[in-house]
């Protein structure tokens, strides 16, 4: 079984429509989709009502933590399937990808990642100060840890991987870039990457902000120092659209 782990702050307008294209996009394939929310709006009313409609949602509210890395690492801990995927609720992440990452999985990777950054991919969701800022941080990541040096978007926050490679491994993360902390504290060796075009955000506001930021570079500094994979095993396998098709219609019934 697949879960899919999306933390939530005040994305009532969102999550329905996420969890259509879901639906349509895991046909045939057995999932979970686990709310880790953290809102003040009326966003865990919305996912109440799903559930209701039977639909495969389970909700984690939080009243008194914050922060989108660590709603994920609860997540993970709530997580029943073979595999876990993490992704933002703010559709700039498509959902449709989860059958691309799952395909990959079952090509035997340890981790998929979908990339903006190989052929086929697109960063247009992103207005050029977000460019700028983010292809900052990607090089800043790559500079300080090795694990990152081979991965071609390894900031962006969706991915998939074995759960079995969360035993035991202490997740501690500062801020939001929770796939950093995965591969630097994972003992990941086989990454897939597929591409993908990330896309505008359909509703709500872009939660980016110094504060972030700061977090970002305090995240970096303390795994530069506790890091356990430094990424001297690690192989990177990167898909053409061509191909990606091709083995998702081959791998997926």
């Amino acid at each position: 079984m697949l879960s899919i782990v999306v933390p939530t702050y005040n994305e009532k307008d969102n999550v329905r429509p996420l969890l259509d294209r879901i639906d349509k996009a895991l046909t045939g394939i057995p999932w979970e989709l686990i709310f880790v929310d953290d809102s003040t709006d009326e966003t865990p009313e919305v996912i109440k009502e799903i559930q209701e409609s039977g639909k495969r949602v389970r909700l984690h509210h939080r009243d008194t933590e914050k922060g989108l890395a660590t709603a994920v690492v609860k997540g993970f801990e709530l997580a029943e399937g073979d595999f876990v995927a993490c992704m933002d609720a703010d559709l700039q992440h498509p959902p449709e990808v989860l059958r691309d990452m799952y395909a990959a999985m079952l090509a035997h990777a340890d981790m998929a990642i979908p990339s903006r950054f190989i052929p086929g991919g697109s960063d247009g969701g992103l207005d050029f100060i977000r460019k700028v800022i983010s292809g900052t941080a990607r090089y800043m990541g790559k500079i300080m840890l090795p694990c990152l040096r081979l991965i071609s978007d390894p900031t962006s926050g969706l991915f998939m991987l074995r759960r079995e490679l969360l035993d035991g491994v202490k997740l501690d993360p500062t801020g939001w870039k929770i796939m950093v902390e995965v591969l630097a504290m994972c003992p990941v060796k086989n990454v897939l990457e597929t591409p993908y075009a990330f896309h505008d955000r359909e509703s709500g506001e872009s939660k980016l902000s110094t504060k972030v930021s700061l977090q970002y570079i305090q995240q970096l500094c303390k795994l530069r120092f506790t890091a356990k994979n430094k990424g001297r095993d690690m192989r990177v396998v990167r898909w053409s659209p061509e191909k990606l098709e091709a083995r998702r219609n081959k791998l997926i019934p």
